[in-house]
């Protein structure tokens, strides 16, 4: 942690009105955080493999964080390392059903303050933790990702650094933008648009796999005047802890965010069945937030008001490829698109559909590079991947492995190591049933299924692709042809929220491609927008009227 963390923190309540303050203050206009090389010899290297080195050597002891104060129940798990197991990290403290309560209960009493500041005070709080994210605390949580979750330096990078930045930076321009959205009004009115946070907490369930998801879903909705009861994925516990230090930091003042991690059950029974749930914001698997809506859908004469339910879930991410492709590019985009973070993004190349003309040399040129990648301790910056999140994955994964190897060809890979790290080899199979299993089901490891296509079957297959997974998440089409790519981009309009052309379907940026699928894929609110911020306010319209009317009666009423 960085030293400025050990600063005590003011416990001190804001207070309920701030005076002096006039004119329409602006947030700073936001930019994306530039993505540093961690090339040899650079300053943000040594810094890093200095991090690295010293939180390696850590063992870190985990609380709660209720109301702003840490909680200690005994009851522990730890974090490890994925690519060296029996290395742990951390211990941190399961919470029992009654720390649960308390959360809510502390949410409660900070929102009677929070619900009250104005907006562009709650901005600057996370615009500052974007600034301590980008300054001193930018290796801590990196090295953070790295370790518990497995990253290399590149995907930690772009992740837990600059897309957590760009969330704090461009969330704030866009609620800048929302609470400027006013009614029309004339000489006799003036209309008013009152954007209240929701009337409860928001219940916040956060992935191992993007720790800038981790860093978002808590404070968007918090970010509008909301406060939030946050559950951090088991297996990204270290990150997760090391953001709440960091708002700490920032000034976020206590019970805004509750850290509660714990068994995923027992604390969604107490918060789902809670009067005043007021929201879930959730990224993960689609079984879970289905079960999460059918028991919010059968609770709802309990609540206080309508939960909003924001979910981000599965996908089965394809890329399609015309005949015109560019089989160079299309090899890249598998590899990097399929391959990266061990496959372990929900917009990872997960099915690819390519022509019989390009399928040898796209082949052959796909093979070579997965030859070519290195795989191990992600300390070590010449691998390209590390180890798959935990031994549930690794277990997982490897059934799929061995269905594809008795089902259908395995073109490279397929091996899977779990002696000392949760290693996965990147593996490419080749299909001859568009409706294989490794071609509907969501994986979750380093693992493309091919089906290769006649080239005058160009038309029927673009409809395999929209009917083959329940997901519509990520998808990409190659190729060179214009007509052929309209063609495709229209056809597959509902098989993808975010949807690229002749790029891989991986790498969404804040600000420039608002992410978020449909159909099994979610409720695509559309992270990084302003779309998702309008979910966590609820809109009050008023009226003022300067010459209200002395006369009950109207003038149609008046006799001939």
């Amino acid at each position: 942690m960085p030293p400025s963390a050990a600063r005590p923190k003011s416990k001190a309540r804001a207070p309920e009105a701030v005076a002096g303050f006039n004119g329409n203050r602006r947030v700073p206009v936001p930019v994306n955080e530039p993505v540093k090389s961690y090339a040899p010899g650079s300053a943000e290297r040594a810094s890093l493999k200095e991090r690295l080195k010293s939180m390696a050597a850590e063992r870190v002891d985990i609380p709660l964080i209720i109301g702003g104060k840490e909680i200690r129940t005994g009851d522990l798990a730890q974090s490890v390392m994925p690519h060296n197991h029996r290395h742990v990290l951390a211990d941190w403290h399961r919470a029992e059903p009654k720390h649960v309560e308390k959360a809510v209960a502390a949410s409660a009493e900070a929102a009677r303050d929070w619900a009250q500041w104005p907006w562009e005070d709650r901005a600057a709080v996370f615009l500052k933790a974007a600034e301590l994210l980008t300054t001193t605390w930018r290796a801590t949580i990196n090295a953070a990702t790295m370790l518990g979750q497995s990253k290399t330096a590149y995907q930690a990078e772009i992740d837990s650094a600059c897309e957590l930045i760009d969330f704090w930076r461009f969330n704030p321009h866009y609620a800048q933008s929302l609470y400027d959205e006013q009614p029309q009004s004339d000489h006799s009115m003036w209309n008013q648009l009152d954007y209240r946070p929701l009337e409860g907490f928001v219940y916040a369930v956060t992935p191992f796999n993007f720790t800038s998801i981790a860093g978002n879903l808590p404070t968007a909705p918090a970010l509008m005047g909301n406060t939030v009861v946050w559950k951090p994925a088991s297996s990204s516990m270290l990150s997760a802890y090391y953001i709440m230090k960091l708002l700490e930091e920032a000034g976020l003042p206590p019970g805004v965010i509750n850290l509660v991690p714990g068994n995923a059950g027992t604390i969604s029974d107490i918060l789902l069945a809670h009067r005043d749930l007021a929201g879930v914001h959730f990224t993960g698997s689609t079984p879970v937030f289905n079960d999460m809506w059918k028991t919010i859908g059968a609770s709802m004469s309990r609540y206080k008001s309508y939960p909003r339910i924001v979910g981000e879930t599965g996908g089965k991410d394809f890329i399609v490829a015309h005949a015109s492709a560019d089989p160079v590019a299309l090899s890249v985009a598998i590899a990097r698109g399929g391959f990266e973070y061990q496959g372990q993004k929900c917009s990872a190349a997960s099915r690819v559909y390519v022509p019989q003309s390009i399928w040898p040399e796209v082949r052959d040129r796909t093979i070579a590079i997965m030859k070519d990648i290195r795989m191990g301790d992600v300390a070590d910056f010449r691998n390209f991947m590390g180890a798959v999140i935990d031994k549930k994955a690794f277990t997982k994964i490897g059934e799929y492995l061995e269905h594809g190897r008795s089902k259908a060809k395995i073109l490279s890979g397929g091996g899977a190591r779990g002696e000392k790290g949760y290693f996965i080899e990147p593996t490419l199979i080749e299909t001859k049933d568009p409706a294989f299993q490794l071609m509907c089901e969501e994986i979750f490891g380093p693992v493309v299924t091919a089906h290769v296509y006649p080239d005058a079957k160009w038309e029927e297959t673009l409809k395999i692709v929209d009917e083959t997974s329940p997901y519509a998440l990520t998808g990409a089409v190659f190729g060179r042809d214009k007509t052929y790519v309209r063609q495709a981009a229209l056809a597959l309009r509902n098989a993808a929220g975010n949807f690229y052309i002749n790029d891989k379907p991986t790498g969404a940026v804040v600000g420039q491609q608002p992410f978020g699928g449909a159909r099994g894929s979610g409720t695509n609110d559309k992270a990084g927008s302003k779309l998702n911020l309008v979910r966590w306010v609820s809109p009050r319209t008023i009226k003022e009227t300067f010459s209200p009317p002395l006369d009950y009666r109207y003038p149609f009423m008046a006799e001939e």
